[in-house]
């Protein structure tokens, strides 16, 4: 990996690692549907200039012969996960929700098993019992806290992770014939479309600071809209295998940046049950092997 690709790839994660930090600030305010609503509405305002620029011409006809695919995916993949995770931080801190959310690729794995036949292989086997030992670990800890409140978040957090494992292996089932770039646009029009009428009737009645207006622009425009475009910039310069190493990175900013924007607290009990589940994320995706 060139030197430019891992300044992106750091980039990367420390944009998806703040995105959990700007929802802890702005969802007590907006409330989880509302501000997902224009979080995906601004990442579509955000992308369709740039598919209008670069695809508009050979992929116009490709998208409409997939757009119910398309939506379901912006449904599986965005309003829904994304709103649910957005639930979780007012339950959990933002360093807790971003490490849940690094297990994503161990739910693509058990839905693949499960839902598509695709046994995995030893090294998978042994990453998906860890995957599930540190979660284990990790909600143990969190619930030992307070079950009434901190329960909820949990449960929200890997919803939305079991939902990403979902579209993922839709996505390679039902649009493989369809780019990246028209995939990203379209389900964030799809979810900001789906989200509508709920984010209308939820919509805050009181008045809104500027700090949680200013996260949820930043949240849609960068954490979103411009992080899809270096994701996939990142799948054509050095394939998927390598870029989806980002899951590594995300926890450590998103922990990093709670502690050091908003003084949240990262344990011991959070750290452990963070490395086994990277250590498991490692051995599914195929970034590390236990064989010789």
């Amino acid at each position: 990996m060139s030197t430019r690709s891992l300044l992106e790839l750091i980039l990367l994660a420390a944009l998806w690692g703040a995105s959990f930090l700007f929802m802890r600030i702005a969802t007590p305010e907006f409330g989880a549907i509302a501000l997902i609503e224009i979080r995906v509405l601004v990442a579509a305002l955000f992308l369709l200039p740039i598919w209008w620029f670069k695809e508009a011409k050979t992929h116009t006809q490709n998208v409409k012969e997939n757009a119910i695919p398309i939506l379901v995916v912006g449904i599986l993949n965005s309003a829904i996960p994304f709103v649910l995770f957005a639930y979780s931080t007012l339950y959990v801190t933002g360093g807790f929700a971003s490490v849940i959310n690094s297990t994503a690729p161990i739910w693509a794995a058990i839905v693949a098993w499960l839902w598509l036949q695709r046994k995995p292989s030893f090294d998978s086997t042994i990453g998906l019992a860890c995957g599930v030992i540190g979660v284990t670990i990790l909600v143990s800890g969190a619930l030992s806290v307070s079950a009434d409140s901190i329960g909820l978040g949990v449960v929200a957090a890997l919803g939305a992770t079991v939902l990403y494992g979902i579209a993922a292996n839709y996505i390679s089932e039902n649009l493989g014939n369809v780019s990246s770039l028209s995939i990203s646009t379209f389900s964030q029009v799809g979810a900001a479309l789906v989200l509508l009428p709920l984010a209308i009737f939820y919509f805050p009645s009181g008045e809104i600071s500027m700090r949680s207006w200013a996260s949820v622009i930043v949240l849609g425009v960068f954490c979103t809209g411009f992080a899809y475009t270096l994701y996939f910039r990142l799948i054509a310069n050095v394939g998927s295998d390598k870029a989806i190493t980002v899951t590594f990175l995300i926890p450590v900013f998103g922990s990093g940046w709670g502690a050091l924007f908003i003084g949240e607290a990262i344990s011991l009990t959070m750290i452990i049950g963070t490395l086994i589940i990277l250590t498991g994320t490692a051995l599914v995706t195929g970034v590390v092997s236990l064989k010789k």
